[in-house]
């Protein structure tokens, strides 16, 4: 048994999560009725979303307070690409909603939802997280009250004497340690969430807005391969794919499956450091992307917005258009780093059409069906764009400085 681990572990983790895919396929095709196996899934999910609090609290108070004076990050630089990448699909996502307009047939079920009143309420919610308590931010896992008191106290312990920073890096490596035990369940815990996925909800229900579905996922896959790649080579001026379909790979897959930027925070760091990047900005650039870097996001709540406006026939002008993109841009970033998170804010950018709240309710109760497609691909863009950003900040930054640029793939 110990040397059938071994090889097992010696597979590409990729490698083993594709089985992980086919064996979950298999299972739910043969055996719908053994619901037991769902549990694989929920128990990697809840591990993930429960180490990675405390993994963002200590490798970025480590970060800050072993960081030397004179020492430049790149975070201004990340969150310029944070800020075009998030802009730029909503943009996009506007241009296809105009090209392929799509009606709805607009449905119940979001009745108990209460989303944002105003782009003021979403707003407010982001400020209100950064001051939040830091006990209920860890329990809450509310990412932006975590960086901030992970910065806060960093910053305090830069004076103090190197063996408290030499504990504090203990810590650090021990729960990177927890963190890579727990991905190396990712086959298992993926098997787990393809079953429950394809027993649950199938997918007869994406056969009714399967137009809808393929704008949203046309438009991400757009985001991916085209949008991102033209970014990332403005910058560093070498061909991108390399890196584009590393991160995809590494991290897009397992973002697809757990439907949470928050659970693949541990995936994303793993990668960073596998890739030879500077820890000092992507214990920060990683956390903080998978709360406001939200690509997908933009793209959801643009596309069905639009959609909302094509099936109430209201005309939609050029200005309104591109406020509309600023609009969902700006809301994605309010964002929650779970499932569904972007639908809520649906209702937001709906008002500027002057549609009612009820109505914009019924489209994200569409949201929620179609949810297991649209959600899981919103998900890997905006996740394996976090890395794919911090990557290209560095080596822009290394360019900048006459160096050799190595994209590494």
């Amino acid at each position: 048994m110990k040397n059938l681990l071994v090889k097992w572990n010696q597979i590409s983790l990729v490698k083993r999560i594709i089985i992980g895919i086919i064996v979950g396929i298999i299972l739910a095709l043969t055996v719908p009725n053994a619901t037991g196996l769902s549990i694989f899934g929920s128990l990697f999910v809840g591990a993930l979303k429960a180490v990675a609090p405390v993994l963002v609290l200590f490798l970025v108070m480590h970060a800050i307070s072993a960081h030397k004076s004179g020492t430049k990050t790149n975070m201004k630089t990340i969150l310029v690409l944070y800020g075009i990448g998030t802009l730029l699909a909503g943009v996009v996502a506007v241009a296809v909603s105009f090209m392929f307009p799509v009606t709805l047939t607009l449905t119940t079920g979001a009745e108990g939802l209460t989303p944002p009143e105003g782009i003021v309420e979403v707003l407010e919610t982001l400020l209100f997280n950064v001051v939040a308590n830091p006990v209920n931010a860890l329990l809450n896992a509310n990412y932006l009250g975590i960086l901030m008191w992970a910065v806060v106290l960093g910053l305090a312990l830069k004076n103090a004497n190197q063996n408290t920073k030499d504990v504090l890096g203990s810590f650090s490596d021990a729960i990177t340690k927890v963190v890579q035990w727990v991905i190396n369940l990712a086959p298992i815990g993926i098997m787990g969430l393809v079953f429950d996925a394809i027993v649950t909800t199938g997918f007869s229900a994406l056969l009714v807005y399967g137009k809808l579905v393929l704008i949203l996922v046309g438009c991400m896959f757009f985001i991916a391969l085209v949008v991102n790649p033209l970014i990332v080579y403005v910058y560093i001026r070498r061909n991108p794919y390399p890196i584009v379909f590393k991160v995809l790979k590494e991290s897009g897959i397992t973002a697809f499956f757990t439907r949470s930027s928050a659970a693949n925070i541990p995936v994303n760091m793993k990668l960073c450091e596998e890739l030879g990047l500077d820890e000092d900005t992507y214990a920060v650039s990683i956390p903080l992307g998978a709360t406001i870097n939200m690509a997908g996001a933009a793209v959801t709540i643009s596309v069905l917005t639009l959609a909302t406006v094509h099936t109430l026939g209201i005309e939609v002008d050029f200005g309104t258009a591109l406020l509309l993109s600023i609009v969902a841009a700006v809301s994605a970033a309010g964002a929650s780093g779970v499932a569904g998170g972007s639908l809520l804010l649906i209702p937001l950018a709906c008002s500027l059409f002057g549609v009612p709240n009820d109505i914009a309710m019924q489209v994200v109760g569409v949201g929620f069906i179609i949810g297991v497609v649209q959600d899981s691909c919103e998900t890997a863009l905006n996740s394996s764009s976090d890395v794919l950003f911090t990557a290209t900040a560095e080596y822009a930054k290394e360019r900048k400085e006459g160096k050799v640029v190595t994209v590494k793939s």
